[in-house]
């Protein structure tokens, strides 16, 4: 099939921007800045050509990367540069914004392109969204994925030792900068938890009627679960044996696998063949993901549990649902994590959960029947929580039973397209029209009409 141009399709158009990281048909995840929110915006692109729309996504081009890549039937990728040619961290990417504003105008406008409405995501996008806007006069609805207050606070909490260099790593005062300026001038909020909408009204004095509540999604005909002789033949097949818990995601300190190893040691201290499967970072290491993963096996040893954890590398896409099918356990350990795609998608495949409570996904959980919450903070807490379900049957039982059920209930991309079509054709409206009060997804996230 030929890449589409921008022209060919008659369909009304929604421009996605996610400008940072490595923005793909089929992405390096793990790669640079490039994780759950480059998944989202594809998948959510997808579904909303399902619904009838054309959808671009603009992103950054950089590293030789092709100006247009076909992702699907009426989505497409459009890559303009700005800056060098070398990958750019977002953190100082909003810096080149006016160069790739401009590249992105010349399309659009070369091309006779008519946009419906802008969604932006980050505020390194946010910023190229809210000058897009400004200049096409089309609606600008921007997803911030975490929020610079938020993050910033958790880590003055947890590692108040190191708060002289989080500005230069993180750049904190220009992004909070610009995300009040964002959240000010965009038409709608897209926040995914509770924590979320209260921080955007309460720090970010962003009105209510102006933010939606949607969570992330996943693919329903990817995660599933399957039957115990189905699972046997898949462990057999990844060489898994013993109690497997598993763990996965980016190389980075926010998700938490120090934490997880702590707790480790106390959960393999009373399930002797308990095993560790940490299966992070991406298919190529940096020196600074390598310093990490050296701290891990460091601190294994000193616990004596070296050889009962294995640390693995990327997962490929099409081995993931497997893998969390073949576990025993899965963990989401993070420091700080608004939602969670992992836990979402390990819970999707009938795997007992355990989730951090630093973040948002555990509100609209049940304890016990959906998932087990824990601070990864506290090792103890942590580790005697991973216990419970491997001791259990009747537990373990029915939480795979309920949480496949729930995320099918919360969190499929169909309802999550279904829900941000809504509350964009609502545009300006109170929460309670968001939701109507009826909304199955409402109650759980403590949201009434």
């Amino acid at each position: 099939m030929t890449t589409p141009t921008t022209t060919q399709i008659d369909l009304p158009r929604i421009a996605m921007i996610s400008t940072h990281g490595y923005v793909a048909a089929t992405p390096p995840f793990g790669a640079a800045d490039t994780g759950g929110q480059v998944a989202y915006v594809l998948e959510l692109s997808r579904k909303l050509a399902q619904f009838g729309y054309a959808v671009d996504i603009w992103t950054r081009r950089f590293e030789q990367q092709e100006a247009l890549e076909y992702v699907a039937d009426n989505v497409q990728i459009i890559r303009v540069p700005c800056g060098s040619s070398e990958f750019i961290p977002k953190e100082y990417l909003h810096r080149e914004t006016p160069e790739w504003v401009g590249n992105a105008l010349s399309y659009i406008e070369d091309h006779g392109i008519v946009y419906e409405f802008i969604n932006s995501h980050y505020w390194d996008a946010g910023v190229a969204g809210e000058q897009l806007a400004s200049v096409l006069g089309v609606p600008h609805v921007h997803t911030p994925h975490s929020l610079g207050i938020w993050k910033l606070r958790q880590m003055e909490q947890d590692f108040p030792e190191s708060q002289s260099s989080f500005e230069q790593k993180y750049n904190f005062s220009e992004r909070i900068e610009h995300e009040r300026s964002i959240y000010q001038s965009s038409s709608l909020v897209i926040a995914t938890t509770p924590a979320q909408v209260d921080m955007l009204r309460e720090d970010y004095a962003i009105p209510v009627e102006r933010i939606a509540i949607i969570p992330p999604g996943y693919d329903d005909t990817r995660f599933y679960p399957v039957g115990e002789p189905m699972r046997d033949v898949i462990r057999a097949r990844l060489g898994f044996s013993g109690t497997v818990i598993l763990a996965l995601g980016r190389l980075a300190l926010n998700k938490g696998y120090d934490l997880l190893v702590r707790a480790f040691a106390v959960a393999a201290a009373r399930v002797d063949d308990a095993v560790l499967y940490l299966a992070v970072g991406g298919t190529e290491t940096t020196p600074q993901e390598e310093r990490m993963l050296e701290e891990l096996r460091v601190l294994a040893n000193s616990l004596g549990i070296a050889d009962r954890i294995h640390i693995a590398g990327f997962i490929p896409d099409e081995d993931l649902a497997d893998y969390y099918r073949a576990a025993d356990l899965f963990v989401l350990s993070s420091r700080y994590e608004p939602v969670g795609m992992t836990a979402i998608e390990a819970m999707a495949c009938g795997t007992p959960t355990v989730v951090t409570m630093h973040g948002g996904l555990w509100q609209a959980l049940t304890y016990g029947r959906h998932a087990l919450f824990a601070d990864p903070f506290d090792a103890e807490d942590l580790g005697i929580t991973m216990l419970k379900p491997l001791r259990y049957t009747r537990l373990r039982a029915r939480m795979s039973r309920m949480s496949a059920s729930r995320t099918r209930e919360l969190f499929t991309w169909t309802g999550i397209a279904q829900q941000f079509l809504s509350a964009v054709g609502q545009g300006i409206s109170s929460m309670a029209s968001l939701t109507d009060g009826e909304d199955d997804w409402a109650e759980p996230w403590g949201i009434s009409g």
